[in-house]
């Protein structure tokens, strides 16, 4: 190589190297002092903030959140409620109006901030509703910390979503997202997406958490309290200290975690027992007869963590806290707030498996929620459905026939929208239930069908490995997949998550011969994948032939639904298929696409023919 081309080259290379850039996530510490004012249901915070800018950028400006102030009359949470009427989510409407609309005066939510410094630096800042834009009194340079000090006081909302007091299961206190909380920042700039409603993102923290209370109150939160012995619930010992206004306080401490959750009640519980090799979990709720089945919790969610710690990879926290919040399922570090009421465990235990499920596809394995809902809700409905099978085995072809089933029926109504969506842009609230939850978990479920179980087993091991304790991307999950099954699978990715194209294949033709049958296929829908055509013999045995899809490029080599073999690829630009088995008419009882039901087929009428 010439001296003048070799220079040329590297010049390239390093170019491509600093556009690609290594790795790197932003840190925080958080020490914060809350006094809470229970009968106002007020409180005032000051805290300080450590940040460590480990990005190759000077950030000149920095982000925080208020969510609390999207829940109040003519908020943007509120616009778009009302804007989308009976279309959007209903735990915020009623009979199509927007429940914040009516939010009294006196319980509107707000972050009053009185002023923030960096370094003791006073600065200046803006509010924009949900967002405050923070202007820097010193660049903080790359790979340094600076420290930011802050108080403020909140009104603790009338309880609409998630957060608030005094929610519909009596809970007087719901504590999430209730501090100003730094926004993330990395490759893609900062993270700071307008609270609507839905999903959140932030960078990975440790709390130190000292909150002042009426001692009459429990508290359940995402963490290690540090001070059971003097507080309400933890230690039936306890000596309840109380200062001169007869309140009591609690310390929460927790490492590396997104956010900083808690609850407060009066009639609080606090049940906890040791999964074996982790974690110790505690359950906090209030004791009546709409709770009872929480007492038979313990043995199920113990099976929970041990299922989830094998197959999806460890939970690395020490402890997890399933807390009545009073409002569906939200998960936070090291906590999920649920509802109480449950009719049998089995219902108790699907919330719990879902929300627990987001400890590794939200908290550990920290992808943004808010871009890619998908991978959070579809990957944390797949450990879901996973589970759920193992804790309460059904008669069902696979673990998530069920939602196969959904999806084809939902698929009918035209009104699907492309999972690519951001999180809070869907316009209609059942379409984001069905892009994000069921197309998240589907594309998993045919991935498995595509690669075969074992594989896909393997990548969510190395995903896990791999990108647990950071945030990973959809082209990062997609990286692995391709390593492990040594396919293509972008095309499959661009149709099911950017696309609302849909797979229908069917048996166009049967002709029965003297010594073999020849079978015709068909493919009618817009997504391409490959064929298990799987045979019934007449003495009932199965037989499956793999038809791969030439995009592949790689054929499927096993699959835990049975053995098969392999016939030559489908191009994907030719519409039918032809294939000869060598079995006569009265050797065969049933011809059929897809036995194990895996496949996302929208039509599955004619996937089967029954030989008479």
């Amino acid at each position: 190589m010439r001296k003048s081309a070799a220079i040329l080259f590297a010049f390239i290379i390093s170019q491509f190297q600093a556009q690609q850039g290594a790795y790197y996530q932003q840190a925080a510490k958080y020490k914060m002092d809350i006094d809470v004012n229970a009968e106002k249901f007020t409180y005032q915070g000051n805290q300080t903030l450590e940040y460590a800018n480990n990005s190759p950028d000077v950030l000149n400006v920095v982000y925080f959140h208020l969510y609390w102030n999207a829940f109040k009359p003519n908020s943007m949470m509120d616009q778009r409620v009302a804007g989308q009427g009976k279309n959007g989510d209903s735990r915020l409407q009623k009979d199509g109006v927007s429940r914040l609309a009516s939010i009294p005066k006196d319980q509107e939510g707000a972050q009053n901030i009185h002023w923030i410094k960096q370094n003791g630096k006073d600065l200046k800042f803006e509010i924009q509703e949900t967002i405050m834009k923070v202007y820097l009194a010193e660049p903080i340079q790359p790979n340094s910390t600076t420290t930011f000090t802050m108080d403020w006081d909140a009104v603790i909302p009338q309880q609409i979503r998630r957060s608030g007091r005094n929610n519909k299961e009596g809970v007087d206190m719901t504590m999430t997202q209730w501090y100003p909380k730094i926004a993330e920042y990395d490759y893609d700039g900062w993270a700071t997406f307008d609270y609507i409603g839905r999903e959140f993102h932030a960078p990975f923290s440790d709390f130190d958490v000292t909150i002042k209370i009426n001692k009459d109150y429990v508290i359940g939160a995402g963490g290690i309290l540090e001070n059971p012995a003097e507080v309400k619930g933890y230690d039936s010992t306890a000596n309840i200290k109380t200062d001169k206004s007869k309140k009591a306080t609690w310390k929460w401490s927790a490492k590396n975690i997104l956010d900083f959750a808690w609850s407060a009640d009066r009639d609080y519980v606090v049940k906890s027992f040791d999964v074996p090799e982790g974690p110790k979990v505690f359950l906090v709720y209030q004791n009546n007869d709409k709770t009872k089945v929480w007492e038979e919790a313990q043995p199920y969610v113990t099976k929970y963590f041990q299922i989830m710690n094998s197959h999806f990879g460890k939970y690395v926290y020490p402890t997890y806290a399933f807390i009545q919040g009073g409002d569906g399922g939200m998960e936070y570090g090291m906590c999920t707030m649920i509802l109480g009421e449950a009719k049998d465990i089995k219902g108790l235990m699907g919330l719990m498996a879902h929300e627990g499920a987001h400890s590794w596809y939200q908290q550990m394995l920290a992808t943004n929620e808010s871009v890619r809902p998908w991978m959070d809700e579809g990957f944390t409905s797949y450990a879901e459905g996973y589970l759920m099978y193992q804790l309460f085995p059904e008669e069902l072809p696979n673990p998530f026939a069920n939602t196969v089933n959904a999806y084809r029926n939902f698929v009918k109504k035209g009104i699907e929208e492309p999972a690519v969506w951001l999180g809070d842009h869907h316009d209609n609230g059942t379409s984001y239930t069905y892009a994000s939850y069921v197309k998240g978990e589907l594309y998993l479920v045919q991935l498995g069908y595509i690669m075969g179980e074992q594989n896909l087993a393997e990548t969510l091991k190395q995903y896990y490995d791999q990108w647990h304790m950071k945030h990973p991307s959809d082209r990062d999950f997609l990286h692995i997949a391709q390593k492990v099954s040594g396919m293509d699978l972008k095309w499959f990715q661009n149709y099911w998550i950017n696309t609302t194209k849909t797979i229908d294949y069917g048996i166009k033709d049967v002709k029965y011969e003297a010594k073999s049958t020849t079978i015709t296929l068909v493919n009618k829908g817009q997504v391409p994948m490959p064929i298990d055509f799987n045979v019934m013999t007449a003495d009932k045995k199965i037989v499956t032939y793999q038809i791969p899809l030439n995009m592949t490029h790689t054929w499927k080599e096993k699959d835990i639904y049975g053995d098969f073999k392999t016939m030559p690829y489908w191009p994907w630009t030719q519409k039918e298929y032809t294939l000869t088995i060598p079995y006569t008419k009265a050797q065969l009882s049933v011809l059929g696409i897809d036995f194990s039901q895996r496949m996302a087929d929208v039509n599955i009428e004619d996937n089967v023919v029954e030989v008479k």
